[in-house]
């Protein structure tokens, strides 16, 4: 069974119990005998709907998990909330899980301009607000944010490891950015200007979107016009398909960067005609459900078990839905650490406190690891390139550094 591998990995890795300081009540809302409520918002609809099916797969998992006795006798009550990918909808949200339901933490909330509308108040609150879904590099800020810790790599930290490829293959070629207008786009902006410095505006040519925009069809023409032989699109889903496909129906054939956010072969390359995106290149820390070298992996069958009986309606080739799991094993390993203090103060030690998890979902030898001064919990990441069918890895696993 997926839990009792899980299990096995968790087992490995169970430090010793920090307890609360004399004098100080825990906060244990959220938590009852029998119960622990945990909190979410995900895009359900709106422009980002395509990673709804990340909040329905830890759904799924949560309910597998309390079906099996859930952790330490108590079942996770797992409250999730649609906020359209809006930053205001997603504060409204949220406030409601804080403030009406009362959970113990929020978990996952997907995407950055939604995470950065409500860190600021789930801080104040002290709620955990743990392995939010979204790699911007800010959620590493343990000094300023110490109940925010992110789960994914950071996506200056990817750019980084692109820049690094593309500057030992074409040092001199002219490289062309599509990116959000957000903080998750313009981190990937940053990224370039940290490798290239001074160099940064003889070579690339920078072109950003708004999420609310129909298509990025002008952007890209933009683009292309300035003769770039090099393109990293940094975008969600829907306009990366889109990317993807006007690219190829115009005839441009610029070395193709994708966001790892982005790479999904049910929601991304499938839906921009699979054959278009050929030899596009992407980095990888999750698991490829399309890629056939896991046929007989141990961890990908019991995801797929998982999913024929709890998730029966997801995609089997939606890599969102190995993410999904993913994270959500995650928590449950915090959970288990634990033990009988499940207040908030102790689920965010414990978040800070993971040393070398292996998750069944991640690609072999990245780990999951985080301290009090660590909180971008996975720093490895592998390159890989689009074959028409499935993501084909190559090179060896990288490991980004710490950002000053």
């Amino acid at each position: 069974m997926l839990t009792r591998r899980a299990a096995l990995a968790a087992s490995l890795v169970v430090p010793a119990l920090a307890r609360p300081r004399p004098g100080l009540a825990a906060d244990t809302t959220g938590i009852t005998p029998t119960e622990i409520k945990v909190g979410n918002t995900a895009p359900y609809s709106g422009p980002a709907s395509a990673y709804g099916t990340i909040a329905r797969s830890q759904a799924a998992y949560f309910r597998m998990i309390n079906d099996q006795g859930g952790v330490a006798g108590r079942k996770i009550n797992f409250i999730t909330y649609d906020d359209g990918y809006s930053p205001p909808k997603a504060v409204e949200q949220t406030r409601r899980l804080v403030e009406q339901d009362r959970v113990a933490c929020l978990f996952q909330q997907l995407g950055t301009a939604s995470n950065s509308a409500i860190v600021r108040y789930v801080n104040q609150r002290k709620v955990p607000h743990l392995f939010v879904g979204t790699g911007a590099d800010k959620w590493g800020n343990y000094q300023d944010t110490p109940w925010t810790i992110g789960w994914q790599p950071s996506y200056r930290i990817e750019t980084h490891i692109y820049m690094k490829q593309i500057l030992a293959e074409r040092p001199n070629a002219k490289i062309a950015l599509l990116y959000q207008n957000d903080d998750f786009g313009k981190d990937y902006l940053i990224g370039m200007r940290d490798v290239l410095k001074d160099r940064f505006d003889s070579m690339v040519r920078a072109v950003s979107h708004e999420v609310t925009d129909a298509t990025v069809d002008s952007q890209i023409l933009t683009l292309q016009a300035s003769g770039a032989e090099v393109l990293l699109t940094a975008t969600t889903p829907k306009f990366a398909a889109q990317t993807i496909r006007r690219v190829h129906d115009i005839g441009w054939r610029p070395v193709h960067y994708l966001s790892n956010v982005s790479i999904s072969a049910g929601t991304v390359m499938n839906p921009a005609g699979a054959e278009k995106g050929i030899g596009i290149i992407t980095s990888a820390y999750l698991k490829d459900p399309t890629d056939p070298s896991w046929r007989e992996d141990r961890g990908m069958q019991d995801w797929r078990a998982f999913m024929a009986r709890w998730f029966p309606d997801g995609d089997l080739t939606d890599a969102s839905n190995i993410y999904g799991v993913g994270a959500a094993m995650t928590l449950v390993q915090v959970l288990k650490q634990c033990g009988a203090d499940l207040s908030r103060e102790s689920l965010m030690r414990e978040a800070a406190n993971l040393k070398d998890l292996e998750v069944s979902m991640l690609l072999p030898g990245v780990k999951v690891s985080s301290s009090p001064t660590n909180f971008r919990p996975i720093r490895q990441m592998q390159l890989q390139r689009w074959t028409g069918t499935t993501w084909q890895r190559f090179g060896d696993v990288l490991e980004g550094g710490a950002i000053t």
